[in-house]
This record gives C-alpha cells, sequence and structure tokens, in this order.
C-alpha cells in the first residue's frame, strides 16, 4: 500500500512540476521560462484561415493561411525554446496566363526563404514576418488587418538588405515579388 500510494504522488507532484505552463497569444516569449506555451487562446487568429485571393499589377496571388498549433521556436542568441499556435502563409503569385512567378508552398522551416508566419495579433490585424527570398532580399512585416468576414487587406513592409558577393553568391534572383503596397484587398474563396 505504501509502494502504491508513494507511486501515485510521484506521478502527481512530477506532473504538477513538469507541466507546461500556458499564456496567452500576445505574450512576448523573451521573458517566460523555457518550454513556455503561447496559446491562441482565444481563437483571435482564426478569422485569418482560409484561401484568399487578389489580382494586382495585372498578377494574381493566391495566399493560404492555416494555423498550426503548437509550433516549436528558439530565441534567437539562446538555448531558450518556446511554443506558439502560429498562422502559416502559403502563395503563389502568377500571371494571368497561368505562369508561376514566385511561390513558397514547398517552405516548412523558419529558415527557409519566403517562409511567412504569424508573430502578433493586436485587435483584428495580425502581424507576420516574412523571411524575404534569396538572399533575404525583402525581410520584413505583413500586416493583414480584418475587414469582415470575407476580406482581409495586406500591408507589406520590406526591410532593406545590402547585398555583396560574400552574402549573395552566384546569380540569384533577388526580385521581390510580393505586392509592395498598403490595403491591398483579398477575398475569401
Amino acid at each position: 500500500m505504501k509502494y502504491f500510494l508513494f507511486t501515485i504522488n510521484f506521478f502527481l507532484l512530477s506532473n504538477l512540476y513538469f507541466s507546461q505552463q500556458i499564456y496567452p497569444i500576445n505574450t512576448f516569449p523573451e521573458n517566460l521560462p523555457p518550454n513556455s506555451y503561447i496559446k491562441d487562446i482565444n481563437n483571435d487568429l482564426v478569422p485569418f484561415i482560409g484561401n484568399w485571393s487578389t489580382i494586382y499589377e495585372g498578377k494574381k496571388m493566391d495566399l493560404s493561411i492555416v494555423k498550426e498549433l503548437k509550433r516549436s521556436f528558439k530565441l534567437s542568441n539562446s538555448t531558450h525554446s518556446f511554443y506558439q499556435d502560429v498562422l502559416i502563409a502559403k502563395y503563389t503569385i502568377k500571371y494571368n496566363s497561368g505562369i508561376i512567378l514566385q511561390t513558397n508552398i514547398n517552405s516548412v522551416n523558419n529558415n527557409d526563404n519566403n517562409f511567412i508566419a504569424s508573430i502578433a495579433i493586436k485587435g483584428n490585424v495580425v502581424h507576420m514576418y516574412y523571411r524575404g527570398t534569396n538572399c533575404r532580399v525583402g525581410w520584413g512585416t505583413i500586416n493583414l488587418k480584418q475587414i469582415d468576414n470575407n476580406q482581409v487587406s495586406w500591408s507589406y513592409y520590406p526591410n532593406s538588405t545590402t547585398l555583396t558577393t560574400t552574402n549573395c553568391p552566384g546569380n540569384q534572383d533577388t526580385t521581390i515579388y510580393l505586392p509592395e503596397t498598403e490595403n491591398l484587398v483579398f477575398t475569401k474563396q
């Protein structure tokens, strides 16, 4: 009987000690204990999920946004890891003829070219990080604002990158194909 009670107490206490701490979606991870979980408790990310489409300067852009639960992240210059519910955006930009200019359908990791993931949400605006294309050209912020249940507006703010033969060897395509504009309306498909 003593062994049974000891075993039960051990499992209960270890469960309490090793349980993951959960924080709301807009919590900054820098001040959290390791392996914390930043969770979309109120489903604030849900309105942005879906397939969206727009036409910009004669090109069609399709945007597919999914919610990924408990994605693992690591703070830069640290061993500190945390988990967060995020939106992942996949896009395809093509001419009206159907020829694809650029797509990030195969981007799955935070370090892949053209990777887009949410970093914060405030009210009806989700802030996303764009890693950039080849040589990280165009990296920056994309803000998606919910207009209504069927429309969002896109505002993209690329940062500048200085290219050298050291940080961008060869003859890589460094064209930014994403619409560099504010308030571009996407319609849910």
